[in-house]
């Protein structure tokens, strides 16, 4: 594929969704003048974009902790999340008698748990925190494992016919082929991870210096200062975009130059 031709496909990838964003904000804006809506029932993207102005240092405050608690839980899902698939890999009768207390973890509504979390664990960040990872980490653990089990049969017998040790077969052959998989987990447990934070943050309250988005959503919704809620919510659309894209760079920037998934194919 010619370079030029591919540019064009990445700046199509970026205009198109972006123009179809400023299509629905514009017709979104047109329709609440012409009817007249009021603020405090559904207000208009520019009423947004002036609450976000005028309120950006406590927005971007609580950003900031539901940012603490969203990568604070992310990274422990990815390490225990990893490190449970590892474990698995290792013996099928490990792996019948532990995963399902995993999806046993992602069935469980979090909202149902979360107070006695948040009254078993003294400090609100971590108590937080707890209720993200219990979101977050079974699409690690299931992709991981997934990718690790799901090695081509001839090259493991061919490991095993030069009598390989485990450590090997899984260090240059399970590894790296687990790693597409691996980034796909990311992708889904990087959202899972921000949405666990909000919705802890829903449920414990927590004003004060600790207080996230979902606490100011909340806030807001009380004092009828909608525009300041809608504009703590686009923080947070704008926060799990950006965290989908980073996940997608990071898949990019490992696997381009020699996994199948990423390379750019010629047409």
């Amino acid at each position: 594929m010619s370079a030029p031709l591919i540019q064009n496909e990445s700046f199509v990838k970026v205009a198109a969704p972006l123009a179809v964003g400023v299509l629905f904000l514009l017709i979104w804006e047109i329709a609440v003048q012409a009817l007249e809506m009021p603020k405090y029932i559904l207000p208009g993207p520019i009423e947004i974009f002036k609450a976000l102005i005028d309120g950006w240092q406590p927005l971007l405050g609580a950003l900031y902790i539901t940012l603490k608690v969203t990568f604070l839980a992310f990274l422990i899902a990815v390490v225990l999340g990893v490190a449970a698939s590892l474990l698995f890999v290792q013996s099928k009768w490990i792996e019948m008698s532990l995963f399902p207390y995993a999806v046993l973890m992602q069935v469980t509504p979090v909202v149902a748990i979360a107070p006695l979390i948040i009254i078993w664990v003294d400090d609100t960040t971590w108590a937080l925190t707890v209720c993200a990872v219990i979101i977050a980490i079974f699409p690690i653990i299931s992709n991981t494992t997934l990718g690790l089990r799901s090695v081509d049969p001839n090259l493991l017998s061919m490991f095993r016919m030069y009598r390989t040790s485990r450590w090997q077969e899984l260090v240059r052959l399970r590894i790296p082929g687990a790693l597409p998989y691996f980034f796909g987990g990311l992708r889904i447990s990087s959202g899972l991870a921000l949405i666990g934070a909000v919705v802890a943050e829903f449920v414990a309250g927590t004003g004060g210096a600790k207080a996230g988005l979902a606490y100011m959503i909340l806030q807001s919704g009380y004092n009828l200062q909608i525009p300041r809620m809608f504009a703590a919510l686009l923080l947070i659309t704008l926060t799990g975009i950006a965290l989908f894209a980073l996940m997608v760079w990071l898949s990019d920037r490992a696997l381009r130059n020699w996994h199948e998934s990423a390379l750019e194919v010629e047409h």
